[in-house]
């Protein structure tokens, strides 16, 4: 599916009225990693847009926040290495899409990365008018709780917003902690060794939904880690050495049989990542 021009409405329930049913614990989603950081540089983990990420098919869009003027924006690592707008800005872009495309649920996890009050990020939500789309648990939920994806759009609460640190339910109920409902593989690998918990340390991953970080760095110097984007074709691809099928398989062997509920990616319209996340849904 392409990123430009035209674009034909999705199909309802993410793609595949299979999935209508599903409760949201139960579908599995290619994640973009570091969704605002667009371009060619090492700074870099996407070459297509936002908006262009969504018109693909992305539903789970991942970015980093730094604070920078006393404003949340997007930066990778901190603003003055990639600074990619406002958090105002990406919200906002991802906000008129989905005015423009009922029936898709989207999930937004954001980075805390100065462990500012969650308050900061209430407040850019409804500043952009966000936050009226947000799914707001009636409590904390176990992982069979979720409701179905066909629930949240029937609803009209189709966002779900997860952040790392520092979420609070008492000031931003919509906000949800991240590792209270998942457990993350480790991150800035250079070889894909295993399906391991890398986060939240001391958890054993019981009840908590899996996200896996599938994109490979090359060391170019000691500790200096680029993305290795010569390798995305093998990485990204849906089955073979290296691949989402691969390392997937690894998560179904070591944690009883589940599958992950998410697998993070660089540079997305490489490979062929739907097919991979159709073969998760066995679609």
């Amino acid at each position: 599916m392409g990123s430009g021009g035209s674009t034909p409405a999705p199909v309802a329930c993410n793609g595949n009225a299979a999935l209508c049913s599903r409760a949201y614990s139960s579908v599995a989603q290619i994640g973009t990693h570091g969704s605002p950081f667009v371009g060619v540089l090492p700074t870099h983990n996407q070459q297509v847009s936002v908006n262009g990420q969504l018109n693909a098919g992305i539903r789970f869009l991942q970015g980093q926040t730094h604070v920078k003027n006393g404003e949340l924006y997007m930066c990778h690592t901190s603003c003055d290495l990639e600074e990619a707008g406002k958090l105002s800005d990406y919200l906002g872009t991802i906000k008129t899409w989905m005015d423009n495309n009922a029936g898709q649920v989207i999930t937004v996890l954001l980075t805390n990365g100065d462990r500012v009050d969650v308050n900061m990020f209430k407040g850019v939500f409804e500043n952009t008018g966000l936050n009226n789309y947000a799914y707001t648990p009636p409590k904390k939920l176990a992982i069979n709780e979720w409701p179905t994806l066909q629930k949240l759009i029937d609803d009209k609460k189709r966002l779900v917003v997860f952040l790392d640190y520092l979420a609070d339910s008492n000031k931003a109920p919509y906000i949800l902690d991240e590792f209270s409902y998942f457990f993350e593989t480790a991150f800035n690998v250079v070889e894909f060794e295993n399906c391991n918990l890398d986060r939240p340390p001391g958890s054993n991953g019981n009840g908590l939904m899996m996200l896996v970080n599938h994109f490979k760095d090359i060391e170019v110097f000691p500790d200096v880690l680029i993305p290795d984007v010569l390798n995305t074709p093998k990485t990204n691809a849906a089955t073979g050495e290296d691949s989402i099928g691969e390392q997937s398989d690894w998560c179904v062997s070591q944690w009883g049989g589940r599958s992950p509920n998410v697998v993070l990616v660089d540079n997305f319209n490489i490979g062929d990542v739907f097919q991979a996340e159709r073969n998760l849904n066995h679609l």
